[in-house]
């Protein structure tokens, strides 16, 4: 089974106050944007593979191999004594049920044991009698970007192996395992825009029908609409929520978030706003510098995306 998961926006992201077990509770409303994706394909055993040999003659055929838990020259590789970050990576669990591949332009520095599409299944694994599997992941969507690249990987995973095995989990229960993965993960279980509350995994369906938020026509509300929205990755940026995170305070917004989102999309700007813009810009000007000249390019609303580094800008057609 082959797939390809979207990644998201969010359209203004409130961290409204810090809670006991150390997260924040937010409100933000999750977009799908489709036009940035990566490519996840599972299948079981040693079923045919239709993406393995492309990644191999695309990334290169010499993989580093991890059994159980990678070693530092499985992930960087030693050639020459010099600590090279491979675009391919290659982990297999250690009862051998599980084998992950995992191909990146940029290089792989993680394990890929540790992926959450690795994650999805060995949380699956836990509760059914899941039979070895092989999953195959290119990764294109941007790392670090607030685009929730990550989190829709393993929430694909968790659809992929429900409906390959037929474990009948309804999409609330699936949606309760990705929320023990990542506070975003339940989201793309649903793919919708969505209200996002708590830690982000407390959603409500919301009709956004101002924005051509989808590149699947087939999923709009029937009607076109007059804006677009785009989605612009800066390279060489990434931002860890913990970097987001550090010197942010929590408020109350002025204008809460539905109240906001409810004004015409050219009132957005000042009211509809990303907390994690105030520290995040400090650390990266060039990431204000960015947003600016969305704006003099003609945008009608321009915001960063989650923790960052992406930008995204809503343009009248």
């Amino acid at each position: 089974m082959i797939t390809t998961p979207n990644v998201k926006i969010n359209l203004g992201l409130n961290i409204l106050r810090r809670r006991e077990d150390g997260f924040h509770d937010l409100e933000t409303l999750f977009v799908p944007y489709f036009r940035i994706h990566d490519t996840l394909e599972i299948i079981a055993g040693d079923d045919y593979s239709r993406t393995s040999a492309a990644l191999f003659a695309k990334y290169d055929s010499k993989v580093p191999m991890s059994q159980g838990s990678l070693k530092p020259e499985g992930v960087f590789g030693v050639e020459s004594h010099e600590r090279i970050s491979p675009k391919i990576v290659q982990g297999i669990s250690d009862d051998g049920k599980l084998m992950i591949t995992i191909a990146r332009e940029e290089g792989v520095d993680w394990d890929p044991l540790k992926d959450l599409c690795a994650k999805a299944y060995m949380l699956l694994s836990a509760d059914f009698d899941l039979p070895p599997v092989k999953i195959f992941l290119e990764k294109t969507s941007p790392v670090g970007a607030g685009l929730g690249g990550g989190s829709s990987d393993a929430a694909f995973t968790l659809k992929m192996l429900n409906e390959m095995f037929s474990l009948g989990l309804s999409r609330e229960q699936l949606a309760s395992y990705a929320s023990a993965l990542g506070s975003d993960c339940a989201f793309f279980i649903y793919n919708r825009p969505m209200i996002g509350q708590g830690r982000g995994e407390v959603l409500t369906e919301y009709d956004l029908d101002c924005i051509d938020w989808s590149a699947d026509p087939s999923s709009l509300s029937g009607h076109e609409s007059p804006y677009d929205l785009q989605v612009i990755t800066p390279s060489g940026i990434a931002v860890s929520t913990a970097e987001a995170y550090g010197g942010i305070v929590p408020q109350i917004p002025q204008v809460p978030l539905r109240d906001a989102l409810s004004r015409p999309v050219e009132e957005w700007d000042g009211i509809l706003v990303n907390d994690f813009e105030t520290t995040v810009f400090e650390k990266h000007p060039e990431l204000a510098a960015i947003k600016r000249s969305l704006y003099e390019s003609g945008a009608i609303y321009a915001s960063m995306s989650g923790s960052g580094s992406a930008l995204f800008a809503i343009y009248r057609k």
